[in-house]
């Protein structure tokens, strides 16, 4: 690639990884702009924190009429918690990590050097941050264009293998590979005892692997070892 097309076009890579070519790059730009860059730079005003938020929004809805339209056997529990694999930070960031977007990133200079561009959370942000900005740019096609690309070839390997134990097969995988167990960690308990919502964390050698939520902590517990799986096998 010669320098002057690599100045048009420094997101062409990235672009192709996700599956949609941007009509205004800038969106594209913002949405790799941390809150660290926006902080040093004294001639940028935004980062990607707005746009995170609209993503994470729009990927919702994306994952949930996806998951209504080709699962018509699965009720609503069933639902939510492949939708809670899929769309919870630690896939995010395996998602992220896979089509290099932490080299993208635009990332202040202490946050670069300390390994911002691998961290879990500034790389789930980030791919909700281009969700957001894609739906900008072209409307919910685009953002299902990135969704097609990116989120089904793993949720289908998730949705194949529904019939498995997620803790089981963790399990299994641990000892295969450190001759350990994992740990589940309860982050948070809210809500009314009829209507209680729990966080449990999956966590292996010390780093979190997969976090999900669910009303009791067996639930919790399958989906945190069901996003761990994920991460795991996509390493």
């Amino acid at each position: 690639m010669s320098l002057r097309s690599l100045l048009q076009s420094p997101f062409k890579d990235l672009e192709k990884a996700l599956g949609y070519r941007f009509r205004r790059r800038a969106r594209l730009e913002l949405a790799l702009t941390h809150p660290s860059f926006r902080h040093e730079a004294t001639d940028v005003s935004e980062d990607n924190q707005r746009l995170e938020f609209l993503g994470d929004a729009v990927l919702g809805m994306v994952v949930a009429d996806h998951l209504v339209a080709t699962h018509l056997e699965h009720a609503e529990g069933e639902l939510t918690r492949l939708r809670s694999q899929i769309a919870n930070t630690q896939a995010l960031a395996v998602i992220a990590r896979g089509i290099g977007l932490g080299e993208a990133l635009r990332l202040g200079r202490g946050e670069s050097q300390n390994g911002g561009a691998q961290r879990v959370g500034n790389l789930a942000d980030a791919l909700e941050a281009v969700i957001g900005a894609a739906y900008l740019d072209g409307g919910l096609k685009a953002a299902q264009k990135i969704f097609e690309k990116l989120f089904v070839p793993p949720l289908e390997k998730i949705t194949d293998g529904d019939g498995e134990n997620p803790k089981g097969s963790l399990q299994e995988l641990c000892q295969k590979l450190w001759k350990i167990n994992p740990e589940y960690r309860v982050v948070s308990a809210e809500g009314p005892a009829h209507a209680r919502s729990y966080c449990v964390e999956a966590v292996i050698r010390g780093e979190v692997y997969g976090s999900g939520q669910g009303p009791n902590k067996r639930v919790a517990e399958s989906t945190a070892a069901a996003a761990a799986l994920l991460r795991l096998r996509a390493e």
